[in-house]
């Protein structure tokens, strides 16, 4: 048998961008819309052309059956496209793509779930897409329940569930049900902090019993700790390949160049866009004083107001990892964004990083748990926290590969 989980041979997909979808016509239809035409030509009416582009060009690869692989890259890289290809959500536009397994996946919230059906019954129903028997899915289902931690609302319409309730109950039935090939996107970045520790901590359970993991994020300390190898995809080809820690080198440092483009002009974003970042500045003049400033501009493309929206920024370590992440409604502070957008300043006091890279990520939406994103911008700006004497004491503290000073006295007692 061969030890082949997944190949992937010259993977291509197409999507049309404009003109209408294609549907079949009646014969009246037909007719009516030729003997217009004449009409339309001396009005001056065109018919819009479609255009096309390619979310994946030419993409091959092979993993190995108790592989771990990482696939990271900027947002609308193609990394969801392909893992959708991969799981036969969608159908490629060329290219093969050979499985040897059956694949649990784990993508965009709702995928995989029936919203009219209860979460005891989307379980039954996952594990029989999996191809399992009641049986094999019952000796899992307490396993399951307990990990998703919704015992009380096993039996709700899932339709009901909040996004963190639809995560949980969807990666605990994907790691759970014993696929020979698991597939894992970014939305684990919707749980809370503890829950996503609990999903890396079963993923590499599952890469440890000899299957595979195909796992997506932007979280570069995850990939390096739970992948050995990792794919980096480039505007929808594949860059580099190969030992986790190098692909990740080369990642960052093409997010150094890519951090210069104007953040209006950035398209790697999430988000609906009513809302958008359009300019963000890191003020560190004062940083040997422990204080930065970031300030943001919002631009408000939908034109109405909103009196009480969720501003936060995430700050992260040369990694990716989240180190703290500054919410406005945490300390009270409502945002009013009027017709024309809104400046924010965001000032934080007593600033304890240890020399270093940092990013950061804002986040804006209606609301933080489960409102309607607007705009998400993984690393907007960079910052550098140089050597300096933190604790006044006339010398540089030599620190390397913690991330925080502490404040703290030594005394014999």
């Amino acid at each position: 048998m061969s030890d082949l989980a997944i190949r992937v041979e010259h993977l291509g997909k197409q999507y049309r961008l404009g003109g209408q979808q294609l549907r079949y016509a009646t014969f009246r239809e037909a007719i009516l819309k030729t003997a217009g035409a004449p009409l339309r030509w001396l009005k001056g009416e065109r018919r819009a052309q479609p255009t096309s582009f390619w979310a994946l060009e030419d993409v091959s690869f092979e993993v190995k059956h108790g592989e771990a692989v990482g696939i990271i890259g900027r947002n609308g890289a193609g990394k969801s496209t392909l893992l959708k290809i991969l799981s036969r959500i969608t159908s490629p536009t060329r290219g093969r793509v050979d499985i040897y397994g059956r694949v649990g996946s784990l993508l965009e919230v709702g995928t995989g779930f029936h919203p009219e059906l209860t979460g005891r019954e989307n379980i039954f129903l996952n594990g029989a897409i999996l191809g399992m028997t009641r049986r094999e899915i019952m000796q899992k289902f307490d396993e399951i329940v307990a990990f998703a931690e919704i015992e009380k609302f096993l039996d709700t319409t899932v339709k009901y569930y909040s996004s963190g309730m639809y995560v949980r109950l969807a990666f605990a039935v994907a790691a759970h049900l014993e696929p020979e090939i698991l597939v894992v996107d970014e939305v684990l970045a919707v749980g809370d902090a503890e829950f996503q520790k609990k999903c890396l901590g079963k993923m590499g359970d599952v890469a440890k019993e000899g299957r595979t993991v195909l796992f997506v994020s932007h979280n570069m300390g995850a990939i390096e700790s739970l992948c050995e190898k990792s794919i980096l995809i480039e505007t929808g080809s594949i860059s580099t390949m190969g030992i986790s820690n190098d692909v990740v080198k080369n990642y960052l440092s093409s997010t150094y160049r890519e951090v210069k483009i104007p953040l209006a002009l950035r398209k790697d974003r999430q988000g609906t866009g009513k809302l958008i970042f359009d300019e963000i500045n890191v003020n560190d003049s004062q940083i040997r004083n422990r204080s930065l400033q970031v300030d943001l501009s919002i631009y408000n493309q939908n034109k109405e107001e909103y009196k009480n929206v969720a501003l936060s920024i995430v700050i992260n370590d040369h990694l990716g990892r989240p180190l703290s992440n500054l919410i406005n409604y945490i300390i009270d502070k409502p945002i009013f964004v009027g017709v024309h957008g809104v400046k924010v300043r965001i000032t934080i006091n007593n600033i304890n990083l240890v020399p270093g890279t940092y990013s950061i990520s804002p986040f804006i939406s209606s609301d933080i748990q489960n409102g309607e994103i607007y705009d998400w911008v993984i690393n907007a700006a960079y910052f550098d926290i140089p050597d300096y004497d933190y604790y006044h004491i006339g010398n540089t503290p030599y620190l390397k590969g913690e991330t925080i000073y502490l404040d703290y006295i030594y005394e014999t007692i």
